[in-house]
This record gives structure tokens, C-alpha cells and sequence, in this order.
């Protein structure tokens, strides 16, 4: 069982990795621009916290992340320039070895979008809520 886990997190690890070099090669300008849109798109899609199809769903949710992000990791792969890969995977690697990668922009974009999510939310409940008929 123990070599089973290790296996399943040397995976993840790998995956991990494996996207951080794409997002690396998406931002090298060798890369022609269907394979920077497609990866941009995949890589966005895999560190968005918001899912095609939501989790809670049962056996579908977990089929995005199961079938589609491995696929679409897969395509991105065969699209980049295989210098321009090898040299993001270096990299990736290089710096994940110092440590994970932090982006203080996007965590304040994400904040940001969840924030406003929110704000309207409560916004159009409150305008709806407060256009009812009361009868007490």
C-alpha cells in the first residue's frame, strides 16, 4: 500500500511540474500562437478553482479533472516546439526544487473575482428579496 501512495504522489508531483513548465513555455516567444492559446487555456483551466463540471456532481465531476486536464495536458505537449519544452521542463523543475512558485497577482486576481462574485450575489438576492410582497 505504501509503494502505491508514493507512486500516486510522485505522479501529482510530476503533473505538477509538467504544468509549471507549460505555463513557461506559453510565455517563451518560440512557441507559435495556437499552441501559446491552447496552453494558456489548459493551464488556466487546471489552476482555476472553478471546474467545467463541479466536483459535487457524482462520477462526472471528478471526470474533468480524471480525463479532460491529462488530455488537454497531453495535446499542449505536442503542440510546443520540443526545445522550447525541454528547456521549460528544465526550468519548471529548477525552480520547484527551490520551492513552489507564489504569484501574489493572480491570488489577488482570484480574491478579486470572488469578491465581486459575491458582492453581486448579495447585490441581485437583496434586489430580489426586497421586491417580494410581505404579509406580516
Amino acid at each position: 500500500m505504501k509503494q502505491w501512495q508514493a507512486a500516486w504522489l510522485r505522479q501529482i508531483k510530476q503533473l505538477k511540474t509538467e504544468l509549471f513548465a507549460l505555463y513557461l513555455a506559453y510565455r517563451d516567444p518560440r512557441t507559435p500562437l495556437y499552441a501559446r492559446l491552447f496552453t494558456a487555456c489548459v493551464v488556466a483551466y487546471a489552476f482555476s478553482p472553478i471546474d467545467l463540471i463541479p466536483d459535487f456532481i457524482p462520477v462526472l465531476g471528478y471526470l474533468d479533472d480524471l480525463v479532460l486536464l491529462p488530455v488537454g495536458i497531453a495535446l499542449a505537449i505536442r503542440l510546443i516546439p520540443p526545445p522550447v519544452l525541454a528547456e521549460s521542463r528544465a526550468k519548471a523543475q529548477e525552480l520547484m526544487a527551490q520551492g513552489k512558485p507564489v504569484s501574489r497577482t493572480a491570488a489577488a486576481v482570484i480574491i478579486a473575482i470572488w469578491l465581486l462574485l459575491g458582492g453581486l450575489a448579495i447585490f441581485l438576492s437583496a434586489s430580489t428579496f426586497s421586491a417580494w410582497p410581505t404579509f406580516w
